[in-house]
């Protein structure tokens, strides 16, 4: 296709300028390269904190906030003081930093992981025989039954190195809570933590994932003499889960392959519009298909609306199927014991019939990926406890709804503000989070008025389903349309879509794309090696 007459004449010409940015910044001390391992390994303290045994209430069980303030201070100085070359590992510098803080935040501030948190896990190997030891050491019923409903019952005894590690556990399944020994049983159970962020498998599972099968939960309730506060509730809203691992793999691989072929053709859509360039004001290219819309300033705001979600969801959903391929794939049971069971990677994104049915509600409840929401949702929980809130009051609600966006605001804002472009991080995703608290609060405020008048009854009477579900998808979108710029716009001056998915285009290659596409994606310089006067600041950058 032919380039542009003003520059920059194609996404290259700006590539280049955002890395002439960043070297410029690294040469003037601005900011210091993002270096791999060190960057890495502000949360080594926080991992090695919480290996160290403690009791609820105890002066080591307070110094988690301890730990979690440094957390903040590194997020912060990772932040404001460093940046990486590309545009993607830019943006995952300040988004994951921001992570980690609220992260964190939910599992050391608002609750003590080691004494509130228990996983399931299979019993046979030391964690059977820590009861069974037990229970054996003792000379009476009496003792015995005082064992059985102690949790560290789990965790006393003495362990034979033929049961460590998770890929010696078989037999039936059981409540875990923190373990004692052996230590590479700890060290599993603490590494876990940071990495399910849902809670498959835990006594914190969010409730739009379904809870462990019903035969893994007649074992639960056999096999735990201690069992955490939990749920088995089940709605229509939640994820499908697969049932074999067979299933889970084949289906996932599909949607890795889906994906891929979804993001190269959109990725070479998007390389012929400035708009995902950054430059959000410049009218689209004048050929063939962009040609269409250049009249029609509406149907160009729906189109860049509509690529930049699909980007998003494509993205995004390609990536989450990588982690079965690997941990219950590749990995298997045989390395990961229960991690790899095929129920422990229940679907990413829900039905979206959920959204037809409760609107914002439903897309940002059940529809939308859920990867954050038990992070996002902690605080308020934390507060309406300390306050003795009513959960359901009116201010409950509120103060759920403001903390839960306001924390992706904050995320999001992050990974916007360590962009390249000139992004507007409060402008953009943080307002845009809070508008979605208040369109959720007055939907749900609106609701409740047309339900206690009984409007809502007559119209659940009168009116088909089809047309109440084609009123909630037109409010639902047409509420997006006017908020949604907000967070696409600012992605795109961040630089955010210059990013590049995939090594090899099928459709680049076949000279769909712009000059300067061809099959090959990953050229030019994706890492150097940063050389600085201490050893601590001298690392692989990306």
């Amino acid at each position: 296709m032919t380039p542009l007459d003003t520059w920059p004449r194609t996404h290259y010409e700006l590539l280049q300028h955002y890395h002439a940015q960043y070297d410029e910044g690294i040469r003037t001390g601005q900011f210091r390269p993002f270096v791999y391992p060190w960057g890495t390994l502000g949360i080594i303290p926080v991992i090695i904190y919480l290996l160290i045994p403690h009791r609820k209430g105890s002066w080591l069980s307070k110094c988690r906030f301890v730990a979690w303030l440094w957390i903040v201070a590194i997020a912060t100085h990772l932040i404001k003081d460093t940046r990486a070359k590309n545009m993607a590992p830019t943006f995952g510098l300040g988004l994951i930093s921001a992570w980690v803080v609220i992260w964190t935040l939910a599992i050391l501030v608002c609750n003590d992981a080691q004494t509130d948190f228990q996983r399931i896990e299979r019993m046979e190997g030391a964690f059977k025989k820590n009861v069974k030891e037990k229970d054996q050491s003792n000379g009476n019923a009496e003792t015995n039954q005082e064992v059985r409903n102690d949790s560290s019952a789990f965790n006393s005894a003495t362990v034979h190195h033929e049961h460590l590690g998770p890929g010696s556990r078989h037999g039936e399944f059981a409540w875990q809570p923190f373990p004692l020994e052996p230590f590479v049983e700890r060290l599993d159970w603490v590494l876990d933590i940071f990495c399910n962020f849902r809670g498959m498998g835990w006594n914190w599972r969010i409730s739009s994932i379904p809870p462990a099968p019903k035969w893994v939960q007649t074992q639960l309730a056999r096999n735990s003499p201690n069992p955490p506060q939990h749920s088995n509730k089940t709605h229509p809203g939640q994820s499908h889960v697969y049932p074999t691992r067979r299933a889970l793999l084949l289906a996932n691989l599909k949607t890795a392959l889906q994906g891929y072929l979804t993001l190269d053709l959109l990725k070479t859509l998007t390389n012929h519009d400035p708009y995902f360039w950054g430059l959000v004001d410049r009218a689209p290219p004048p050929y063939f298909p962009f040609s269409l819309l250049h009249n029609h300033p509406i149907l160009l705001k729906l189109f860049h609306l509509t690529v930049s979600q699909y980007i998003i969801k494509s993205s995004l959903e390609t990536l989450f199927s990588l982690a079965p391929l690997f941990f219950s794939g590749l990995l298997g049971p045989s390395l990961l014991g229960a991690r790899a069971e095929p129920w422990m990677y229940p679907e990413t994104w829900g039905s979206y019939y959920t959204v037809f049915d409760r609107g914002l509600a439903g897309w940002w409840a059940s529809w939308w990926h859920q990867t954050f929401r038990f992070a996002f949702e902690e605080p308020s929980r934390k507060i309406i406890e300390v306050l003795n809130m009513n959960r359901r009051s009116a201010g409950a609600k509120a103060l759920q709804l403001v903390l839960a966006f306001g924390l992706s605001g904050f995320l999001h804002a992050c990974g916007s503000y360590t962009q390249w472009g000139p992004s507007r991080p409060l402008r953009g995703p943080m307002a845009y989070f809070l508008s979605q608290a208040v369109g959720i609060f007055l939907e749900g405020y609106v609701t409740g008025i047309l339900h206690r008048v009984g409007i809502q009854r007559r119209v659940e009477r009168n009116v088909p389903k089809w047309a109440r579900r084609g009123f909630t998808f037109a409010y639902v979108h047409f509420w997006f349309y006017h908020t949604s710029p907000l967070l696409c716009d600012d992605f795109a001056r961040g630089g955010i879509w210059l990013y590049e998915p995939i090594p090899v285009s099928l459709f680049r290659g076949l000279g769909l794309g712009v000059e300067g596409d061809g099959w090959w994606c990953w050229g030019g310089e994706w890492g150097k090696w940063h050389s600085a006067e201490k050893w601590w600041k001298s690392g692989f950058a990306l």
